[in-house]
C-alpha cells in the first residue's frame, strides 16, 4: 500500500508528503523498494539488470552510466559485473537489488527483510551501506523479524495480527509498562549448566518468565524472590557459582511482552503472531 501497488482498504497514510491514495504517481518516483525475495532478472548479468532498471527509471544513457559507477564502487559490485545474477551468493544478491533500488535516488527506500538469509559478515556489512545512506539523508523503511537489527532503527512499530500496536524510539519501548510490570525486575544469570539450570530455576515462585541467552538465563521476577534464593535453588541442583545481575529489558522482551498480551486478548495462537 505505502508502495502504491494496493489501494488502502481503509485509513490513510502519506509517503514523503503525499497521500497514497491520491498521490501515487507523485510517490513512485520518490520511493525504491527492495524486496525480500531476490526480485531481479537471474539470466541477465549485474551490469545488465543495472543498466534495465536505470532504463525503467527513465534515466538518460549519461545519468545512467555516472548513477551505475558511483553505486557500483559503493556497493563493491565490480568484479561481479558480467557475472550472471543467478550466480551471485546472497549477500551479492542483496547488494545488487540494493544498487538497482537506487538508481533514481529515491528519498526513501522500503526493505523488506533484507538480510533474511545471508550470513553475518553480509548483514553487517549491508547495514553499514544502509547507515550510509541514512547519513546522507535517507529514510529507511525496514520491516524485520531480527530484534538486533530493529534495535538499530531510530522508530520501531509492533504490528501483531495486521494491527499496528505500537510506535516509538526503542528506548520509549522499553520503558512501556506491559513489559514492565509493577513489582518486577529483570535478571541475567550466569552460570555452568545453563539450560539444568533454567528447568529448576522456572519452578521458583516468583519466576514470571525465563530464557536461555547464551551462556545465561534471562528472568523476569517478582520483586519479593531474592537473588539469594535462585542462587540456594541452583545449589540444589548441583549448580554452584552462578552470578546474578540486574539488566534492562531488551527490544526482544517487548516484542515477547506484546505478542503474549495480544495474543490472550485476541485468543489467537502465539505461531499466529
Amino acid at each position: 500500500m505505502l508502495c502504491g501497488i494496493l489501494k488502502p482498504s481503509a485509513g490513510r497514510a502519506r509517503v514523503a508528503g503525499h497521500d497514497v491514495g491520491r498521490g501515487i504517481e507523485s510517490i513512485k518516483g520518490l520511493i525504491g523498494y527492495m524486496s525480500q525475495k531476490f526480485s531481479l532478472y537471474d539470466e541477465l548479468s549485474v551490469l545488465e539488470n543495472l543498466q534495465f532498471y536505470g532504463r525503467l527509471y527513465g534515466l538518460n544513457r549519461p545519468a545512467l552510466k555516472r548513477r551505475q559507477e558511483e553505486l557500483v564502487a559503493m556497493t563493491h559490485l565490480e568484479p561481479y559485473l558480467e557475472r550472471r545474477a543467478a550466480l551471485l551468493s546472497g549477500g551479492w544478491r542483496q547488494r545488487l537489488a540494493m544498487a538497482c533500488a537506487l538508481l533514481h535516488k529515491p528519498e526513501i527506500l522500503f526493505l523488506d527483510e533484507p538480510t533474511a538469509g545471508i550470513d553475518p559478515v553480509a548483514r553487517r556489512e549491508l547495514w553499514d551501506l544502509l547507515f550510509g545512506f541514512a547519513s546522507h539523508g535517507m529514510t529507511l523503511f525496514v520491516t524485520t523479524h531480527y530484534m538486533d537489527e530493529a534495535e538499530r532503527c531510530s522508530h520501531v512499530g509492533y504490528i501483531f495480527m495486521s494491527k499496528l500496536v505500537v510506535c516509538g524510539a526503542p528506548a520509549d519501548l522499553k520503558r512501556m509498562p506491559e513489559v514492565n510490570p509493577p513489582a518486577t525486575r529483570r535478571l541475567d544469570v550466569t552460570c555452568e549448566w545453563v539450560t539444568r539450570g533454567l528447568q529448576c530455576v522456572r519452578d521458583l515462585s516468583g519466576v514470571l518468565a525465563s530464557t536461555v541467552f547464551g551462556q545465561s538465563m534471562r528472568l523476569l521476577v517478582e520483586e519479593s524472590l531474592s537473588d539469594d534464593r535462585i542462587l540456594a535453588r541452583l545449589r540444589e541442583a548441583g549448580i554452584h557459582g552462578a552470578d546474578i545481575r540486574p539488566i534492562a529489558p531488551s527490544l526482544e522482551d517487548v516484542f515477547v511482552s506484546l505478542t503474549e498480551r495480544h495474543a490472550k486478548a485476541t485468543s489467537k495462537p502465539l505461531n499466529g503472531s
